[in-house]
């Protein structure tokens, strides 16, 4: 249900779009995505939960694509329905909608990342909470590199719609800073959750922090691999 509800904003949405060239390229990852939700589904399927997040995300993501980030009329849509500015309200100089949707990379996609973990790593206590973390952390600079590096290859003003800026020179720190803040709520409120509900967490927890080899890695694990041990 979910995945037909998205090929149709996804369809109305592509009507259109304010550039088609920024439409496409904030697009590719999406397709990517896409291909491997459909390719698992049968094999390694997820929750409804892991579903939901990732269906909300993409569907913002979506208007996004349409408008390009920094052209999101989000300010003038909230002055229609409430008749006031959010932009006045939070004091926002700038368009900052690129922004929402950095921190709901976060806060949205850490659950089924963390659901990864658990099934296919599995690992548990402390590892499970920071090890997603870490991947949105780490995601979300790969991004940053992408960006910067299709910016460079394209230039001109599909390089910059693409990028995004709005002439901030510190707008990828503020990205990467707000989808680490976004995964920090998500897995802080997992956290909590899960200790309040789970009868075995503390042992869990402690258990994850238990040496499970002694025996010292590096050029101790490359002379135990040369003499066949």
């Amino acid at each position: 249900m979910l995945g037909f509800l998205f090929l149709i904003e996804f369809a109305l949405l592509g009507i259109e779009p304010v550039d088609r060239a920024t439409w496409w390229l904030e697009n590719a990852l999406v397709f990517v995505g896409a291909v491997l939700l459909v390719s698992t589904y049968r094999r390694f399927p997820l929750s409804r939960v892991s579903y939901g997040c990732i269906f909300v995300f993409l569907s913002l993501h979506e208007i996004g694509c349409h408008y390009t980030y920094s052209l999101v009329p989000y300010d003038a849509f909230v002055e229609l329905l409430f008749g006031w500015s959010l932009d006045d309200a939070l004091g926002w100089q700038r368009n900052n909608f690129d922004r929402v949707i950095h921190f709901s990379y976060g806060l949205l996609l850490v659950y089924p990342m963390r659901e990864v973990f658990l099934r296919i790593v599995d690992v548990r206590g402390f590892w499970g909470y920071a090890l997603p973390l870490d991947l949105v952390m780490s995601t979300s600079m790969i991004y940053e590199l992408i960006e910067w590096r299709a910016a460079v290859t394209f230039g001109g003003d599909l390089g910059t719609a693409y990028l995004g800026t709005q002439g901030d020179v510190w707008d990828a720190h503020w990205d990467m800073a707000l989808a680490s803040l976004g995964a920090l709520v998500a897995m802080s409120l997992t956290l909590a959750v899960n200790r309040a509900l789970q009868r075995d967490f503390n042992a869990e927890w402690a258990d994850s922090f238990r040496v499970k080899r002694a025996e010292p890695e590096g050029e101790e694990a490359l002379a135990r691999m040369l003499h066949g041990r």
